[in-house]
């Protein structure tokens, strides 16, 4: 099986790529947990999926030139915008797939950081409806 170290992920925000400036990511999907026990249960509980909760984790290394990180996301303040997560800026391909999402920009980080770091922005979207895969 093979491994990868990412090291040249494509992230694309309201179709701007925004890569290099991206210090990681995590795209994120979970169920709720619906019981579904009744009467008829042996003395166990039974369960089914439930709703997808789903979300977008990202930290930027801040930018306030134009066209860079701030120029991109802060009109997108209380917005939802198209994401695309790539593991590597190659083509789509059953081993490169690419995540499409609507994520709800709800919070923004302008700045952060301490004397002498790097100014740095972190985020974490919530997904609005599915994320979809693509493979070619």
């Amino acid at each position: 099986m093979a491994r990868i170290v990412l090291t040249n992920a494509q992230i694309t925000i309201n179709s701007v790529d925004l890569s290099s400036f991206i210090a990681s990511v995590t795209l994120s999907t979970s169920n709720e947990v619906v019981d579904t026990s009744a009467f008829s249960s042996t003395a166990a509980r039974t369960r089914v999926a439930g709703l997808s909760d789903n979300s977008l984790t990202l930290e930027f290394h801040q930018d306030f030139a134009t066209s860079s990180v701030e120029a991109t996301i802060f009109p997108l303040i209380g917005t939802n915008t198209t994401v695309v997560v790539k593991p590597t800026s190659s083509a789509v391909s059953a081993v490169n797939p690419s995540y499409s999402c609507s994520a709800a920009v709800v919070e923004w980080q302008p700045l952060s950081g301490a004397v002498g770091e790097l100014a740095t922005a972190s985020v974490t979207w919530p997904i609005s409806g599915a994320i979809t895969k693509a493979t070619s």
